[in-house]
């Protein structure tokens, strides 16, 4: 079996990152990578495990020197994905990379094999509960992510999977189930 690359993407507050941290916990053959990013911590957040937090400057320069796999600016902040951790990581585990969908086409190109996963919501009116739910957004920011689904919605004929996250232990085994197949092939 081979290690497998995997873009996992969706609209903000559809659960990804919950699927995902799950599925590291019950699968040790599969990890996450960790981001950069340039926007300030939520709470809770620790530099090195949720995200590497750098300065505009220090992102800029690892852009210059091709440090990254893939990076966009979305939202908050500028965000990209290590090369070097992706590239040491496959050698041992499959690598997860939760990263939106401008993020995943990108890393798509530099990894051809890659595979895109995305998350849906079981409706609009769901995802905008669980927005909510977070309790940390604004009613404006809300708004901004939920303008943003329409664009994400556009790009799903690119991406090779897609799982509608409406029952949490249904999609947790649909996305493990999918990383089986992809390691098989």
């Amino acid at each position: 079996m081979k290690n497998v690359l995997l873009v996992v993407s969706g609209p903000s507050g559809v659960g990804k990152g919950t699927l995902v941290k799950e599925l590291i916990v019950r699968r040790s053959d599969v990890v996450e990578s960790v981001s950069c990013t340039t926007r300030k911590p939520r709470e809770g957040e620790v530099d090195g495990k949720h995200y590497f937090f750098l300065s505009q400057k220090e992102f800029d320069r690892r852009i210059a020197e091709g440090d990254f796999l893939e990076y966009d600016e979305h939202m908050s902040g500028m965000y990209g994905t290590p090369r070097s951790f992706v590239q040491k990581t496959l050698q041992e585990k499959s690598v997860i990379m939760e990263i939106d969908v401008v993020g995943g086409l990108n890393a798509k190109k530099e990894y051809p094999e890659l595979v895109l996963v995305f998350i849906m919501p079981p409706s609009k009116e769901e995802l905008v509960r669980r927005l909510k739910g977070r309790n940390s957004e604004t009613p404006e920011a809300i708004e901004k992510r939920l303008a943003r689904m329409d664009f994400e919605l556009s790009k799903l004929p690119e991406y090779d999977y897609v799982i509608v996250n409406d029952d949490f232990e249904t999609a947790l085994q649909e996305l493990s189930d999918l990383i089986d197949k992809e390691k098989n092939k």
